[in-house]
């Protein structure tokens, strides 16, 4: 089981994955060449590793070429999505086969009024991947026009977690879209639950982090007076290279 995923920077402890992580949702914000995609294919290995299907969407469209060898291991199957009946056919067998998939999308599938559902809403929706497969939303660096635009895509997360049987991952640079006291709050809600205000994450800090440091923040399983209280600490995620 590939649980240890590095270390706590202020204790000597070594920096774990529970299987609570595997029900619950993960924010990872980070600049470009921060280690976002190192801690996501982690998370990956360990939800694979307790024999949970994963759906990973890769929403800069990525050639198969391009994407990172260490996420193309025995269980990289990867396909592109588009609106045609082989398309429908091809995802559905890896569906039907509970395998693990790696879809490019290009963002402007996401219906863009607020009285459409898209076709890529509908796909990634399927009962059969809410009851049984774990997300990962690795996002496209234009965030700004990524959360005004697709609207589609925001009422999407909004319901999904009501929905889904497993958590899900969330890839995202820290851009000034995440200050939006609005959409701050999104977040907060959707990856540390119910919280009395929206100041958990600060992205001027998290600009200033060395590679592969997180400042890796959960809420506790154990109640208090008002909610769940959030832990705080730094963090080192280790580098994963795949076995050649």
């Amino acid at each position: 089981m590939r649980a240890i995923i590095g270390k706590y920077l202020d204790t000597i402890d070594e920096l774990k994955l529970e299987e609570r992580m595997l029900n619950h949702n993960t924010l990872i914000l980070g600049e470009q060449g921060s280690g976002k995609t190192n801690l996501a294919c982690k998370i990956r290995n360990y939800v694979i590793d307790n024999n949970v299907p994963t759906l990973y969407m890769d929403f800069a469209n990525s050639h198969e070429d391009d994407v990172e060898l260490r996420y193309k291991d025995e269980h990289f199957n990867y396909i592109r999505f588009e609106e045609s009946e082989a398309f429908d056919a091809a995802f559905q067998k890896l569906l039907d086969a509970k395998k693990h998939i790696y879809m490019a999308v290009d963002p402007k599938y996401f219906a863009k009024r607020k009285d459409e559902r898209s076709k890529l809403s509908q796909i990634i929706s399927k009962q059969e991947l809410l009851d049984g497969y774990y997300y990962f939303f690795h996002d496209i660096e234009n965030l700004n026009g990524f959360y005004t635009q697709f609207e589609d895509f925001l009422l999407y997360m909004l319901s999904f977690g009501n929905l889904q049987k497993y958590g899900f991952t969330f890839l995202a640079q820290p851009h000034e879209t995440f200050e939006n006291p609005h959409l701050k709050l999104l977040f907060s809600f959707l990856f540390l639950g119910k919280c009395s205000n929206a100041n958990y994450y600060n992205t001027a800090i998290l600009k200033t982090l060395k590679k592969n440091k997180f400042l890796y923040q959960y809420r506790t399983a154990y109640p208090t007076l008002l909610f769940n209280e959030i832990i705080s600490s730094m963090v080192k995620i280790d580098e994963y290279v795949p076995e050649l």
